[in-house]
């Protein structure tokens, strides 16, 4: 019986340390060493992708899976199939089913009612799980550990918002501050998910909404794209709402302590959500997260097939 990875609130902690420390691992995993050979693995996206689709389509072969890509119209849900047919159908086949949908978690889950193939969220509208674990295994890897980091995130309370603060209140004595626009926050039921969790491990998620006073002395600053896989607002003059929280290097000299680093899940809109000089900076490690998303998507791909290793 496979797992499935739908959610970061359906992990224990030991669970979500396990995949970034199996991440961090797979960045040295030796050459021919194939633990998932012999298994199917199915790329099933309906948005855009460069990095996830990427990631789960490079590592699953690099673990000595072979991969079969579905598009928006290839599979008989298009002409009315219904996604428990097509699910049972898939199950037969895949051991994974990798799926990207922009939407509701509802889908993914009907897909995960049944016990032969393992489902993971490459991104729904309220959460983007895998991204979170790739974001955990940069920062593990480049402060040499999690506990106490104090994380600022400016913008829109999307799925990655979303996720990173379903991790992040899982690391003990660790600080989240999401400096989110008024109207565009964290749903509020994560929010108090969140919260409920990081008062069992000492960690503090909080949302601000206003960008004139973020805290000081971080060690990462955090942004994503303000336009989720191209999707606009309804407020036609949402551009202006969001001005105020874009990542400048100005915003960077503010908040920056000696240590600090600047996040970016990508792809970025440069002038808008950050400045180039920022993306590109010294303190950038976005490209190193880039690359992490691989691990993390090897990490998850083992979990769910296999069970933990290593």
């Amino acid at each position: 019986m496979h797992r499935h990875l739908l959610s970061l609130a359906k992990l224990e902690p030991e669970e979500l340390f396990h995949l970034v420390d199996r991440g961090i691992a797979m960045k040295s995993l030796a050459p021919g060493m194939q633990p998932l050979k012999g298994r199917m693995v199915g790329i099933y996206f309906r948005k855009t992708s460069t990095r996830t689709r990427t990631s789960f389509t490079v590592g699953a072969a690099k673990l000595g899976a072979d991969v079969i890509a579905y598009g928006p119209n290839d599979l008989q849900l298009a002409t009315g199939e219904t996604v428990q047919d097509t699910a049972r159908v898939l199950s037969r086949f895949l051991d994974a089913l990798v799926m990207r949908t922009a939407e509701s978690l509802d889908e993914m889950r009907a897909f995960a009612d049944q016990q032969r193939m393992a489902v993971v969220n490459a991104m729904a509208d309220v959460e983007h799980p895998t991204q979170a674990i790739a974001d955990l295994c940069t920062m593990k890897e480049h402060f040499g550990g999690l506990e106490g980091l104090d994380v600022l995130y400016l913008g829109e309370g999307n799925n990655t918002a979303t996720a990173l603060a379903l991790a992040m209140a899982q690391l003990p004595r660790a600080r989240l501050t999401l400096l989110t626009p008024p109207g565009y926050g964290v749903p509020p039921e994560v929010m108090e998910m969140a919260r409920r969790r990081a008062g069992r491990t000492g960690a503090v998620v909080e949302e601000r909404h206003a960008a004139a006073e973020p805290p000081r002395g971080v060690d990462v600053v955090y942004t994503t794209r303000w336009q989720t896989t191209g999707t606009t607002k309804a407020d036609p003059d949402w551009m202006r709402t969001f001005a105020p929280f874009s990542v400048t290097a100005e915003l960077m000299a503010e908040v920056s302590g000696p240590r600090t680093v600047f996040m970016h899940d990508l792809p970025a809109k440069r002038g808008e959500d950050v400045a180039a000089e920022v993306l590109d900076g010294p303190r950038s490690i976005a490209w190193d997260q880039a690359e992490y998303k691989l691990y993390g998507a090897m990490s998850v791909l083992e979990w769910c097939i296999l069970g933990p290793q290593g």
